[in-house]
C-alpha cells in the first residue's frame, strides 16, 4: 500500500490535508468545507496547524517523521526522524525504510499552542533485548 508514489504523490498530501480540515472544522464548527476558506480567522488557524506523522513498522518499531528527505533513490522511504530523547536532538537522524515494512501511517493536526510537550514513545532508538537493571 505505501510506496514512493504514496509519499511523493497525492496520498500523503491528502492525508495531511484531511487531518487539518477535520481539526480546523472542530474548532470552527459553524463552517463547512465549502465556506470555511472565506473566513480569515479560519484560514489563519489552518495555516498555523502543526502536522505530526508517525510511521509504524512490521517489527514493532515506530518513528515520528520530522521531514521527508528528497534523495535520488526511490527504493526506500527516506526521512529525518524526530528523536524522542534529548541526547539525540543535537544531531540529525536520517532513516531509510523499505516501503513494504511500513504497516501504518498516522497523521494528525494540532494547534501549535496545544501541542503536547511530551513526545510519543518512539521505539526506533531503543536496543532490542535490553535487560532490566539488577534490583
Amino acid at each position: 500500500m505505501f510506496d514512493h508514489e504514496w509519499f511523493a504523490g497525492r496520498g500523503f498530501v491528502e492525508q495531511r490535508d484531511e487531518a487539518k480540515w477535520r481539526c480546523a472544522l472542530r474548532r470552527f464548527d459553524q463552517f463547512t468545507r465549502e465556506n470555511a476558506l472565506d473566513d480569515g480567522e479560519f484560514v489563519q488557524f489552518w495555516d498555523d496547524l502543526k502536522i505530526r506523522t508517525l510511521v509504524y513498522l512490521r517489527d514493532g518499531f515506530s518513528y515520528e517523521v520530522k521531514e521527508v528527505v528528497d534523495v535520488a533513490s526511490r527504493a526506500h522511504f527516506t526521512f529525518e526522524c524526530e528523536p524522542v530523547d534529548d541526547q539525540y536532538r543535537v544531531g540529525a537522524f536520517i532513516i531509510s525504510l523499505p516501503y513494504e515494512d511500513i504497516v501504518r501511517i498516522e497523521v494528525f493536526a494540532v494547534p501549535q499552542e496545544e501541542m503536547p510537550e511530551d513526545m510519543p514513545a518512539i521505539t526506533g532508538f531503543r536496543a532490542r533485548g535490553e535487560t532490566p537493571p539488577p534490583s
